[in-house]
């Protein structure tokens, strides 16, 4: 596994003797890579996990309600319909329900470690809420799993980690996905 980073990330000497403590926000998802890159960090940047305030944090994104679908044959057609309030808060908490299970796993992977971490959640877009979080909480550094697109993809859709990398108000430390042996892979 390894990391790339769009900023600097080491503090400088002056700042640790003053006793300046770091905020780092590890961004948490459903997804295995997501807990692939917190366990790259907290091997692999021990330090900073010691001398550092250690967040995790998972978002809550919208239930997508707008469209129902019905198959016809090999032709999927969409329609427009109305769906009830509490169908809708129904869906919400369901949602809510799950990232608090994702921090709740992401802090035993900690604890395990003898990390020490706050975990939060917030409903929202992912690309908006965690740059607002990273602002709203005054984050030093985001380490977030670098999710690979295909090139066609990302000419009409930019990634979650390529926004944030952009927009968030601090570096950000992208880790990718760690290479598969080459024993694994399929011969032909």
């Amino acid at each position: 596994m390894s990391a790339s980073v769009h900023s600097s990330i080491v503090p400088k000497m002056e700042e640790k003797q003053k006793g300046f403590e770091k905020k780092v926000m590890v961004v948490i998802d459903e997804g295995d890579h997501s807990y692939q890159a917190l366990i790259w960090v907290l091997e692999n940047l021990k330090e900073l996990t010691k001398n550092s305030s250690f967040t995790i944090f998972a978002t809550q994104p919208f239930p997508n309600c707008n469209y129902g679908s019905a198959q016809l044959g090999s032709t999927r057609l969409y329609y427009p319909f109305l769906i009830s309030q509490d169908l809708i808060s129904s869906m919400q908490q369901r949602i809510e329900k799950i990232s608090l299970g994702l921090c709740e796993k992401a802090k035993s992977v900690c604890a395990t470690r003898r990390v020490n971490v706050e975990a939060f959640t917030v409903a929202g877009d992912p690309k908006e809420v965690i740059c607002d979080q990273v602002y709203e909480n005054g984050i030093d550094l985001l380490i977030m799993a670098n999710y690979p697109s295909n090139p066609f993809k990302r000419v009409f859709v930019e990634s979650l980690s390529s926004y944030c990398s952009r927009i968030a108000k601090c570096p950000v430390l992208l880790v990718d996905k760690p290479a598969e042996p080459k024993s694994a892979s399929k011969m032909y």
